[in-house]
């Protein structure tokens, strides 16, 4: 998504035979173990410097058109060269090998504008009402979303567990909310529905993607949906805004470039790496610093308020949506 590119690799790691088991893990050399841990922070702090990017972008009253264009326009060459590497095109492990069916391709085209395109698009919308920390902790809900998503579609049982970690979670939600409430934007409560509807609409994604992963890959399947959402957002730029609309200050150009080198390519290649090193549990339990780090950057760079409320909201929202991410990577 928009941004939450650490999550899909994770999601469809739980698809496929490329990540390591259990057992496997347990047997991992030190200095492995140090990288693949390494990277999978690594991406997860690059990641969740997004929304500041984004929240330092908007001072120069760029739109969010035009901002989640260049950022695309960034980002498009690295997943055309990964959909155009022979690496990525062969692949390695379940279905990656097998030339892409037409159906396939249409169905991995139509998630990426639905999972990176539309959930991005209102990721930006709604950061221009919403703190870069709220941002990250309503979008670190997709775990949840997509539990409540397979039970209604795909028929898994939502048990005890799951049922605790949803209200604990959204519990911490509620909380940051309540606290955010009359001393942010005026427009506080729709960008926060923006953002948690980009939250929805990536879950849809990773929903809808998991048999089309087990039959071409992940990396391939990222790559192809990426390129489709990048194209997306720059014939909607073509459609909405005139030439004229690029004429921004040169800073703009040098955060839309940083985000889509550190905070989207980036973060895709080192989590895909770290989950290849240590598999999904150990990259999971890195993700519960993604709202942290949004929040601590938010606060060092955005002067963004940091009280207690939120941080015991955000506390309980992490561990809700943990307790889902382990228990499903188990």
């Amino acid at each position: 998504m928009a941004g939450a590119t650490q999550g899909v690799a994770l999601s469809q790691s739980r698809l496929s035979s490329e990540a390591p088991d259990v057992t496997a893990q347990r047997l991992l050399p030190p200095v492995q173990m140090l990288v693949g841990l390494g990277l999978a922070v690594a991406g997860v702090v690059a990641f969740s410097f997004r929304p500041v990017i984004i929240k330092l972008a908007y001072r120069y009253n760029v739109d969010p058109v035009t901002l989640i264009m260049l950022r695309m326009v960034f980002a498009l060459p690295f997943f055309l060269g990964m959909a155009l590497w022979p690496g990525i095109k062969k692949g390695a492990g379940t279905g990656a090998r097998a030339p892409i069916a037409g159906r396939d391709l249409v169905l991995t085209v139509a998630l990426g504008v639905t999972g990176y395109y539309a959930a991005s698009f209102c990721d930006f919308l709604g950061l221009r009402y919403v703190s870069a920390g709220m941002g990250r902790l309503l979008l670190f809900l997709y775990p949840t979303i997509v539990v409540v998503l397979s039970a209604l579609f795909l028929g898994k049982r939502i048990g005890l567990r799951e049922v605790v970690a949803l209200v604990v979670s959204y519990a911490g939600v509620a909380l940051v909310v309540w606290s955010e409430i009359g001393t942010g934007h005026p427009d506080f409560m729709t960008g926060a529905a923006l953002v948690f509807m980009g939250a929805f609409l990536y879950s849809v994604y990773l929903v809808g993607s998991s048999r089309v992963v087990q039959r071409i890959g992940s990396m391939r399947f990222t790559a192809y949906a990426m390129t489709a959402a990048c194209l997306c957002c720059i014939l909607q730029f073509l459609l909405l805004r005139p030439l004229s609309a690029l004429d921004l200050p040169l800073p703009v150009y040098g955060l839309s470039a940083v985000m889509a080198v550190v905070c989207t390519v980036l973060p895709v290649l080192m989590t895909a790496e770290a989950l290849r090193r240590v598999g999904p549990n150990l990259v999971a339990l890195c993700g519960a610093i993604g709202p942290v780090a949004a929040a601590v950057f938010g606060y060092l760079v955005l002067a963004e308020p940091m009280g207690w409320l939120q941080l015991a909201g955000a506390a309980l929202t992490v561990a809700g949506v943990m307790v889902i991410s382990l228990w499903r990577t188990a």
